[in-house]
C-alpha cells in the first residue's frame, strides 16, 4: 500500500462509535426506500450490533416499514407474530429464536437479535396494529416446512383444496424430508415434483388474489408465500448438484422476489431493510461472481428499484473471533479469525487505522467490469474481500475465502471494524441436520463441485478441501 493510499483512507475515515457517528450514512440513505446491510461472517457479533442500531435510527427516524433477513420464512413469521405482539403470540421473540431449529440455527438465534427484536416488540406495542414493523425471512431452504404450513392453512381456511395439495406433499414424501436426496432422485426423473408444485402454487396465487381486498391478515399472504418457497425450493434443488450458476441465482432471485411482495404487501410507502450476509447484499456485478454469471440480491434490487433509492452496506474486519463449525452440521465453536491476508482489502484498511473503527461512504460511481486498469482512487481499485461462512477452515482462507472486490461499486458505504468478536448463541448446542443438501455455488460466490466427503456451506464460507 502507498503512503498516498494510507494518508486518503485516513482522510475518508469517518469515526464509527456510537449511534450519532451513522449520522453521515442516515443523510446518505436520504428518502432511499431500500437499505440492505451487509456482513462478513454469519457468526460474529460486532456486525449484528451495528446493524442493530442502524436499524433502530431506520425505524425511529425513517419510518421503515419491516426488516427482511437471510432466514427461513416459517421460523421468521413466528418471529414477526411476537414483535408484532399478535394475539396468542409469544410474548418474548427470544423464546422464538432460541427455538429455531433448523441448522446453523444461530444466525439468527443468538443474543444480538434477541436484543434487537425485544426492542421491536416494545416499539411496536405503542403504534396501532397497521403501522408495526415487521419481521420476514427471504430464503428459500424451507421446502418441507413450508409444505406442512401450505397444508395446515387449508385445512383451516379452505378444505375443498387439501387434497390437491396432498398430491404434491405424496409426491415429496418418498423423500423422507431430505433434499439431497430429492435432488439425486431428479436426475433420473428431472421433472420431479414440479407439475404439481406449479399447480398449488398456481391455485394459492389466485386464491391470495381473490381475497385480498377482504382479507388484510398475514394468514392468505403467508399460504402464497409458502407455496412460492416450495417452488424456489424444489427448483432449488433440482439445480444444485450442478457446478453451475443456476442454484444461486434461483435462490437470489426468489430472495429478491420475496422483498418485492413484502413492499407491494406492505403499500406505496413501504421502506425495507435487509439483513444478509455480504455475498448477496454487495452488488456482484463488482466482483468476480458476474464473471461466473452469478446474480445477487444487491445487484437485483440496484437493477430493479435504482429510482426508489438502494443503499447497500457492506461490512469487514482484520482479526478477532467468530462462531461456526469446522464441518456441516458440527456443533459450533468460537474460533480465532487470523490476520487478513496480505494485499487485502481488510489488510489495507487495518494498516491504515490499526484498532479502529471507521465508516466510508462512497460517491456515486457506475459500476465498471472488468475495473478500469491504471491509478485509481483506493476504493476503486481491486482487492480480495473476506467472506466467512458457518462453515470455516482458516488453514484454507487465502484460496477460499476471498473475492474480488471493487469496493465503491460492491456498495454504498462500508464499516470497517478493525477486530470482532463472536456471537453468542440463544442455545449451546446444535441438532445435526438431516444428511443436508449441497449447494452448487459456494456463498463466496464461486461455483463448486462438492469434493467426496464435503459438507454443505452457507454465506462466505470457502469450499471444503481435503
Amino acid at each position: 500500500m502507498s503512503d498516498t493510499d494510507q494518508v486518503r483512507i485516513r482522510d475518508e475515515a469517518l469515526p464509527l462509535s456510537d449511534a450519532a457517528s451513522l449520522d453521515p450514512l442516515l443523510e446518505r440513505i436520504g428518502d432511499a426506500r431500500y437499505v440492505l446491510l451487509g456482513e462478513a461472517s454469519h457468526g460474529t457479533a460486532d456486525y449484528y450490533q451495528v446493524r442493530d442500531v442502524l436499524t433502530r435510527r431506520l425505524i425511529e427516524e425513517k419510518g421503515f416499514s419491516f426488516v427482511a433477513v437471510e432466514g427461513d420464512w416459517p421460523d421468521c413469521q413466528a418471529v414477526h407474530c411476537s414483535v408484532v405482539a399478535a394475539p396468542g403470540s409469544p410474548e418474548d421473540p427470544g423464546d422464538v429464536l432460541a427455538d429455531f431449529q433448523r441448522w446453523p440455527a444461530w444466525l439468527w438465534g443468538n443474543t444480538d437479535v434477541a436484543a434487537f427484536a425485544r426492542w421491536l416488540r416494545r416499539h411496536n406495542e405503542d403504534r396501532p396494529s397497521e403501522r408495526r414493523v415487521g419481521f420476514f425471512g427471504l430464503d428459500v431452504y424451507s421446502m418441507w416446512e413450508s409444505l406442512h404450513a401450505v397444508l395446515d392453512h387449508l385445512r383451516e381456511h379452505d378444505p375443498d383444496r387439501v387434497d390437491h395439495a396432498l398430491e404434491a406433499y405424496r409426491r415429496f414424501e418418498p423423500y423422507a424430508e431430505d433434499p439431497q436426496s430429492y435432488a439425486v432422485a431428479t436426475r433420473i426423473l428431472p421433472e420431479g415434483c414440479e407439475a404439481q408444485v406449479v399447480s398449488l402454487l398456481t391455485e394459492l396465487r389466485q386464491r391470495a388474489a381473490q381475497t385480498a381486498v377482504t382479507d388484510g391478515s398475514l394468514a392468505e399472504f403467508a399460504a402464497r408465500q409458502n407455496a412460492e418457497v416450495l417452488a424456489g425450493a424444489e427448483r432449488y434443488y433440482r439445480a444444485m448438484l450442478s457446478s453451475g450458476p443456476e442454484s444461486w441465482n434461483i435462490r437470489d432471485h426468489h430472495m429478491a422476489d420475496t422483498l418485492d411482495r413484502l413492499m407491494e404487501r406492505y403499500g406505496s410507502d413501504a421502506k425495507a431493510v435487509v439483513w444478509e450476509h455480504n455475498t448477496h447484499i454487495g452488488d456482484a456485478r463488482a466482483t468476480d461472481m458476474a464473471d461466473r454469471g452469478l446474480v445477487n440480491v444487491g445487484q437485483l434490487v440496484r437493477e430493479r428499484h435504482m429510482g426508489d433509492g438502494v443503499v447497500l452496506v457492506g461490512f469487514g474486519s482484520h482479526s478477532g473471533t467468530v462462531i461456526a463449525a469446522d464441518e456441516w452440521g458440527d456443533v459450533p465453536r468460537i474460533m480465532d479469525v487470523p490476520p487478513a491476508h496480505a494485499g487485502s482489502l481488510e489488510d489495507l484498511l487495518h494498516q491504515a487505522l490499526p484498532g479502529q473503527r471507521a465508516l466510508f461512504v462512497f460517491p456515486h460511481v457506475q459500476l465498471q467490469r472488468p475495473p478500469v486498469t491504471g491509478r485509481r482512487e483506493w476504493f476503486h481499485q481491486e482487492r480480495g474481500h473476506r467472506a466467512i461462512g458457518v462453515v470455516y477452515q482458516a488453514q484454507y482462507e487465502p484460496v477460499g475465502n476471498y473475492v474480488p472486490t471493487v469496493l465503491a461499486q460492491r456498495y454504498d458505504a462500508f464499516c470497517h471494524l478493525d477486530r470482532t468478536d463472536a456471537l453468542t448463541p440463544l442455545r449451546s448446542g446444535e441438532p445435526a441436520p438431516r444428511r443436508p443438501a449441497t449447494p452448487a455455488v459456494s456463498s463466496a460466490g464461486r461455483p463448486v463441485r462438492a469434493p467426496s466427503g464435503s459438507r454443505p456451506r452457507r454465506d462466505g464460507s470457502a469450499p471444503v478441501r481435503r
